[in-house]
């Protein structure tokens, strides 16, 4: 009896002794810090949607009559002034006498040429040729579509209800198409729809968005990403979002202490716009000030805590076997 009371007495102590020693390394344990400094810069404020390029308005150019396109003059992708000649076509009636007149020698075929000219095909608006259906030769109807022309391209933004608010008609965006994501496009709002597109239970507002300058890359079916600029300041003192701290209705920094063996010091702040990233201070800190960021550890998976008092070569083992793996 007196042997077990003094083996529990021994086990409590050695209890006692493991719990001292891992409270004592923790305390011995310093949080590490990294410096960054305070800079003057630019933030925005963003909304993202993604979206295609259409035309705005598309218009198909119809021979004003029947009968065969002699020659075209526009291919895909030209850029048209309204008034221009884009092609040349004959009637059924001019075509069946040149027809004749060709059979009959070079003479007559001018002859009749000279009689007869051709009927010019005139661009309606200033635009570009997106879609060329037909080519010299080809007879047609009245019906039958001979160029199609773009007036220009805009892209078709689907933007979130939650984010509607945020959007104004002439806001500056970027646009940045699939095909080509190291060329970014400017452009801005040029209109908000009033009514909603729910697909899967997402609701969305159909935006349109105008390049400012269309490049000549730029197609009409390409997937385009969207970023609308909210709201934008300049030359404001910026830092590190995971600098900034909140207690309660406090936003803080930390910054270095005079005394260079104590903590960091809390620094009250003001924030303003983020990004995300980087956070706008407009209240609290000065531009090349020094703030603190703590550096976040993370336990190895595998570490396990080192208990002092137990044997060298870890748990003791129990039970007969070898300690031979299967």
């Amino acid at each position: 009896m007196k042997l077990l009371i003094i083996l529990a007495l021994l086990g409590g102590g050695g209890f006692t002794g493991y719990q001292y020693y891992a409270k004592k390394k923790a305390k011995d344990a310093r949080p590490t810090y990294r410096e960054e400094t305070v800079v003057r810069g630019n933030i925005d404020r963003t909304v993202l949607a993604t979206g295609g390029v259409l035309p705005q308005n598309r218009l198909e150019i119809k021979p004003p009559i029947a009968g065969r396109i002699e020659q075209v003059l526009a291919r895909e992708g030209d850029k048209v002034k309204k008034g221009q000649i884009i092609g040349w076509m004959s009637s059924t009636e001019r075509a069946a006498l040149l027809d004749s007149a060709r059979a009959k020698g070079a003479a007559e075929l001018k002859r009749w040429e000279d009689m007869y000219r051709p009927t010019p095909i005139l661009a309606p608006i200033d635009g570009t040729v997106i879609l060329r259906s037909v080519e010299a030769g080809q007879t047609f109807t009245a019906t039958d579509a001979f160029l199609v022309l773009s007036d220009r391209l805009t892209v078709k933004a689907k933007v979130d209800e939650t984010d509607l608010a945020q959007i104004k008609l002439g806001q500056p965006a970027k646009i940045i198409l699939d095909a080509y994501p190291s060329e970014p496009i400017e452009g801005r709002v040029d209109k908000l729809a009033y009514e909603a597109v729910t697909t899967s239970n997402v609701t969305t507002y159909t935006t349109d968005v105008i390049p400012l300058k269309t490049p000549d890359f730029m197609r009409s079916g390409m997937t385009a990403n969207v970023t609308f600029y909210a709201e934008s300041h300049k030359g404001v003192l910026l830092v590190s979002t995971e600098a900034i701290q909140s207690d309660s209705d406090k936003i803080m920094v930390l910054v270095p202490s005079a005394d260079p063996h104590a903590p960091p010091v809390e620094r009250l702040v003001k924030t303003g716009l983020t990004d995300g990233k980087q956070t706008e201070i407009t209240e609290g800190l000065k531009e090349g000030e020094t703030i603190l960021i703590k550096d976040i550890t993370l336990a190895s998976p595998d570490a396990k805590a080192s208990n002092p008092f137990m044997p060298m070569g870890g748990r003791p083992k129990t039970g007969g076997g070898s300690g031979k793996g299967r």
